[in-house]
């Protein structure tokens, strides 16, 4: 934990990742593990330390649609850090993954008691408005082909470890679609 906090260039004292440790387990979870369903109570989240976690929705047809890809050092089964007493999503293994499973309430009133904490916690807040930020103006303004792009760009690290149908549902087409889109990319660089 303290070398995953330094990795980061969060300064971290002893005592504090001691009080964390105190509220907190570590879990390995399989591949294709869930590690919490929507609408399960969620009176604990975690941190990826090792792996590559999605939450996901299932809508009313029945189709899986990817939200979020947690790699190390990510917040995952994230509910309960935002005030919500159960799941919002669902959250699978996509590997086998370690995860620091801690309880949520216990976190937040370490954070609140500690300024270094709350600036970390800040950060981390700011860091998400960005990303929904960029998810939602990406099915505002960006064609399929455009948002693949841009995923890969922005993640090159996780797009070889997620299958490609969790890929597609999180880019919103189906899996023959990101195909098409693959296909016609790399006769385009053919060219």
């Amino acid at each position: 934990l303290t070398d995953m906090a330094e990795g980061f260039g969060w300064n971290i004292s002893a005592d504090i990742i001691d009080k964390v440790l105190s509220f907190s387990s570590f879990k390995v979870y399989s591949k294709g593990e869930i590690l919490v369903r929507t609408g399960d109570k969620a009176p604990n989240s975690g941190i990826v330390l090792s792996g590559i976690i999605r939450s996901f929705y299932v809508d009313e047809d029945g189709n899986d649609i990817s939200q979020f890809f947690a790699t190390r050092g990510y917040l995952c089964m994230d509910s309960g850090m935002f005030g919500f007493d159960e799941s919002s999503a669902s959250w699978e293994a996509l590997e086998e993954t370690t995860v620091m499973v801690f309880n949520a309430k216990l976190m937040k009133q370490l954070i609140m008691s500690n300024e270094t904490l709350k600036k970390y916690w800040i950060e981390a807040l700011e860091s998400g408005m960005r990303y929904k930020i960029y998810r939602e103006s990406g099915f505002l303004v960006e064609n399929a082909t455009e948002r693949y792009l841009e995923f890969r760009r922005r993640y090159p690290q996780r797009y070889e470890r997620i299958p490609q149908q969790c890929i597609a549902t999180y880019l919103g087409i189906k899996p023959e679609s990101l195909s098409r889109i693959k296909s016609a990319l790399k006769e385009k660089t053919l060219e």
